[in-house]
């Protein structure tokens, strides 16, 4: 099995710049809702750090890396990054995992 066949997990991390966790928390929760739909997804959460309100993170799971790869250039992701973006402090920290076996 290829690493491209196994499944992935995505963790993006997120700080969101002052004063606008409130609606980065909202665009979080709205994307998350139309990525649970796609294919290949088999599971997508938001997370915020309790002792930092501006520190979210997202877990999500896929079947597969190509599932993963289609889920970035949906238009609901698109539209994420151009409203979400400015909303953040710096950069988003991506970074994908699969399963070691």
């Amino acid at each position: 099995m290829t690493h491209a066949d196994r499944n992935c997990k995505g963790r993006p991390s997120l700080d969101r710049a002052s004063g606008q966790d409130r609606t980065a928390q909202n665009r979080l929760l709205e994307l998350a809702a139309q990525s649970r739909k796609e294919n290949g997804c088999t599971g997508y959460e938001v997370l915020q750090n309790p002792a930092d309100g501006a520190d979210f993170t997202a877990y999500e799971a896929w079947t597969n890396e190509a599932a993963l790869d289609a889920h970035m250039t949906t238009p609901h992701v698109q539209h994420a990054f151009a409203v979400g973006i400015p909303l953040l402090s710096g950069a988003p920290d991506r970074r994908v995992y699969a399963a070691v076996e």
